[in-house]
């Protein structure tokens, strides 16, 4: 029978992505710890497990690719050679490779036909001068075959060895291959396991036991066997055994040199019993924790969706149930309302906790993003990054990836300085890119700091004025915050040159329209010589949010509550003009006042002279919005305008009312 592959693609599309995420963590930590070998195992445990996929789904380049780079990672693991900075960046390449046929199956359905020969032969060729190096660095490395065999050996099983040949019983050393070909590799080890059990007792296994049964294992495996059977009587045995490529004995006798390792507390003497059963069973390498993917159950979002839209509804006819009970006020209507009310909020908590994801998947990505971008400009940068942990909707993460990327190259670009320009003013030789996250009320707060050279206004003024994008009326009034937010203005860019990180005339209006389409905002604050920090904050979810509904004329409109700061009451005489611009005294400072039937093109009716303002908030700012009248808070469902309407000034989105009524949902952002 036939097997379908295409219905395994997105399966394998978001596992190979979790794996290629834990191969890329564990570069960047093996950089830093070039001798820790946990990390050699943990990357090739990666590329052996997709090695093993990508051939399951007949993605053959992919399993090329990652069938040299385990011969690679072997060796570092034999000894053989030792991990160079030119062996990193090789595999980071080897990365971005695996990483770009993912995304080309993920889109197409099909594997990119780049056969990876170039990448093949470079990490064929730096493994022979790897392994000559070695060889040639010092005679003593030199292979001599009169030199005795040295094995390592923790202190428990020395104690082991030592009694079993007290009892005269022989140890021996049992290295087993497997056939390229074999399918079930743990099965055909559990076989030899099994075999060797009938002559004595297994004391150890590399890799150990769990992962053997795991299949956390390429085709070789070594067991310890303590026997009274002789060398002949197990080759006999374990010949019978098919799928095995090579079997290699060694009994452990005076030509091998042992060495005790410290990686084990010494033992009891008891414990040291050949006859121990646990002394295998509890058997652990240590493993680095980087490794644990995290055990998810995958959701297709459109299953999400379409359960969002079902509490949506449920919000709709609890909305309008509580209209009807202002006119049949009966004691059992108002308990149904109650009841449903609780209902509803129940099951959007339940909802919104499946669809919320840790930030976390946006910032994995950042660090190889900044070790590769410091290298290419010769910049030393700390990235401290915190937070990760913070929650928030699954759509607002596919859509702040691409902003907080332009952020973090500005900042190693235009901002942090170079080594020697950061000496001679006094600060340290690296730099500090913090990247944070935390939740604020109903929003998510994420801040880009750096300690570079901060934001020259002056220069941005005069950038601005270059180019028209203000007047020189204009500068004389802009204080310092304004001058600085000229950088969010479309196709401003201080660059003097072009370069392949920024500066393309593209510019921050790029980080800001995308924040703001999702209903959030971006500020910065900026210290000359001391740094910059972006500040975006960026609400919980899209879908339902709490509202103020106000009434203009006839029209029912609705402001996210979280935008409201407060409700004030104020005379006409109190409004003053101001260059054109409507403004008011609040609360020590002046505001801007914006009659909203003005803007939405609503006719004027003869106004009282006492007005009812709404302020609202974005960051720091502040407007205080007229309307006719309010209706009160209420819980509201965000429906998209679709694309015919998605361009028109002030609006975000529409709700349905528990009339059935539209209401339209003012943005806070564009009004201010």
């Amino acid at each position: 029978m036939d097997l379908d592959i295409n219905q395994y693609i997105n399966i394998f599309v978001e596992e190979s992505k979790e794996h290629l995420q834990n191969m890329n963590d564990v570069l960047l930590e093996l950089e830093k710890s070039p001798s820790n070998h946990d990390y050699i195992n943990e990357i090739f445990r990666v590329a052996h497990t997709l090695k093993g996929m990508s051939g399951t789904m007949g993605f053959n380049n992919m399993g090329n690719l990652t069938h040299y780079m385990e011969n690679v990672l072997q060796a570092i693991r034999n000894n053989e050679i030792e991990v160079s900075d030119e062996i990193i960046d090789l595999l980071f390449e080897c990365f971005d490779a695996l990483d770009t046929s993912v995304n080309h199956i993920m889109d197409y359905g099909l594997e990119d036909s780049k056969s990876y020969d170039e990448l093949i032969n470079r990490l064929n060729k730096l493994l022979s001068k790897e392994r000559s190096n070695i060889v040639n660095s010092d005679d003593k490395s030199k292979i001599n075959p009169s030199q005795k065999n040295i094995m390592e050996l923790e202190h428990h099983l020395v104690k082991v060895l030592k009694k079993a040949k007290s009892e005269g019983l022989n140890v021996f050393k049992i290295d087993i291959s497997l056939r390229e070909t074999c399918m079930l590799k743990a099965a055909r080890a559990f076989i030899v396991f099994s075999t060797l059990e009938t002559f004595g007792e297994i004391i150890h296994s590399h890799p150990p036991v769990d992962d053997i049964e795991d299949e956390k294992f390429d085709l070789n495996f070594s067991i310890m066997l303590v026997t009274a059977a002789n060398e002949s009587d197990l080759l006999e045995s374990l010949s019978q055994i098919s799928e095995l490529d090579k079997i290699v004995l060694t009994l452990l006798d005076d030509s091998i040199d042992i060495i005790e390792t410290n990686n084990v507390v010494a033992e009891s003497d008891e414990d040291s019993s050949i006859l121990h059963e646990k002394s295998t069973k509890n058997e652990k390498v240590t493993q680095s924790n980087l490794g644990k993917i995290g055990k998810t159950v995958r959701v297709d979002i459109d299953r999400l969706d379409n359960l969002m839209n079902l509490v949506s509804e449920l919000i709709i006819i609890k909305t309008r149930m509580d209209d009807l009970s202002g006119k049949a006020a009966g004691e059992n209507m108002t308990e149904a309302i109650e009841y449903l009310e609780r209902i509803t909020t129940s099951l959007h908590d339940a909802v919104m906790k499946v669809r919320m994801v840790p930030i976390e998947r946006v910032f994995n990505r950042f660090p190889r993003l900044v070790r590769d971008l410091s290298k290419e400009l010769g910049k030393e940068i700390d990235l401290q990054m915190s937070g990760e942990e913070t929650e928030v909707d699954r759509t607002v993460i596919d859509e702040i990836g691409d902003p907080l990327i332009h952020l973090i190259r500005n900042s190693i670009d235009h901002g942090i300085e170079l080594p020697k320009d950061r000496l001679k003013i006094g600060k340290p030789e690296r730099g500090k890119l913090i990247l944070k996250s935390y939740p604020d009320g109903n929003n998510v707060v994420i801040e880009v700091e750096d300690d570079g050279k901060g934001i020259d206004y002056k220069k941005i003024v005069n950038k601005a004025l270059e180019r028209g994008l203000i007047t020189d009326n204009e500068v004389e009034s802009l204080s310092i915050e304004e001058s600085i937010n000229l950088l969010f203005l479309p196709g401003f860019s201080t660059a003097d040159k072009v370069s392949d990180l920024s500066g393309r005339g593209v510019g921050l209006d790029v980080v800001k329209s995308k924040i703001e389409s999702i209903n959030g905002s971006v500020e910065v604050e900026s210290v000359k010589d001391k740094g910059t920090k972006f500040v975006i904050r960026i609400p919980l979810t899209l879908a339902i949010i709490q509202a103020l509904l106000i009434k203009l004329s006839q029209e029912i409109y609705a402001l996210p509550l979280s935008s409201v700061s407060e409700i004030i009451n104020i005379s006409s005489s109190d409004i003053r003009d101001v260059q054109g611009q409507e403004i008011a005294l609040y609360r020590g400072k002046t505001i801007p006042i914006l009659r909203l039937k003005n803007l939405l093109e609503i006719p004027e009716e003869d106004g009282d002279e006492d007005l009812v303002v709404v302020v609202v908030n974005k960051g720091d700012k502040q407007a205080g919005l007229i309307v006719d009248s309010l209706i009160g808070q209420q819980e509201i469902v965000i429906k998209s305008l679709g694309k015919y309407l998605s361009g028109i000034k002030y609006l975000s989105g529409a709700t349905i009312l528990g009339n059935g009524n539209i209401s339209l949902i003012l943005d806070v952002n564009s009004l201010i």
